[in-house]
């Protein structure tokens, strides 16, 4: 990873915040007297900077929900390099201080819905029109693709929906995979050799779960440290070819 350009779209979060210390982590465990690691690491934060720093590591304010914000901050990234290898979305929206996930149709707010379509499905998009110029210039082949992944999540397939419920995140999630499936296909024409990758990270102890853990037993809740390193992991192994995969934590592909 000496050379690569790695760019964190929610740095701040729980899952984001966990895969910017484990790309920091291998790239400080690569460094030696002779092999001086030169991988650089963007991550976005919304409203405030974290307090954690690397020599590498630069942070960026984004709000996904302004698309100028997103404009202005990939403006920021190619004035410091001229390409970006991989690129990690972890922004998503379940709930606010003011609204939970919908138990029932009654309790659908328009204002809540739009919010989740504008956060989970929409943002993605609006980052992958403007990164793509530094994803281009990425040096990538059929074997090692520079990346745009994407996290998602399981109640976002429809063929697995056997619940009901969580319309806004349910609905905005199955929308992004949507997307991202548009995405792999143009750029399988317009940008060879990227893989689009939409990913389920497992069930994860992190803020935007937390009211939600109670049901899940204790094997099945990974911290965000495990959780970022099993992404990476599956990141790793992927190629040009798995473009347009919905892929879960372990690298198992999941129905839409």
């Amino acid at each position: 990873m000496n050379n690569k350009n790695y760019l964190i779209i929610g740095g701040t979060g729980g899952i984001g915040q966990a895969i910017v210390k484990e790309l920091l982590q291998r790239s400080a465990n690569e460094q030696s007297d002779e092999n001086i690691g030169n991988a650089r690491v963007y991550a976005t934060y919304h409203k405030s900077q974290p307090d954690f720093a690397a020599d590498n590591l630069y942070w960026l304010p984004m709000d996904v929900s302004d698309e100028g914000s997103i404009e202005q901050a990939i403006a920021d990234i190619k004035q410091q390099t001229s390409h970006i290898d991989w690129v990690i979305n972890c922004v998503g929206l379940l709930h606010t201080a003011h609204n939970q996930p919908e138990k029932a149709l009654r309790q659908l707010e328009t204002d809540f819905f739009l919010q989740s379509m504008q956060i989970n499905a929409l943002a993605g998009l609006l980052i992958a029109k403007h990164i793509k110029p530094l994803l281009a210039k990425a040096e990538r082949d059929a074997d090692q693709p520079a990346i745009f992944a994407t996290i998602s999540a399981r109640v976002g397939s429809i063929s697995d929906n056997h619940l009901g419920g969580w319309y806004s995140y349910r609905m905005s999630k199955a929308a992004l995979n949507m997307g991202m499936k548009n995405l792999s296909i143009e750029w399988s024409r317009s940008l060879k050799d990227v893989c689009v990758v939409v990913m389920q990270p497992g069930t994860v102890d992190t803020q935007l779960s937390s009211p939600f853990q109670s049901n899940v037993a204790d094997e099945k809740l990974f911290s965000p440290a495990y959780s970022a390193e099993r992404l990476l992991e599956v990141i790793d192994r992927m190629s040009a070819a798995q473009s347009g995969s919905f892929v879960d934590w372990a690298g198992e592909s999941i129905p839409w």
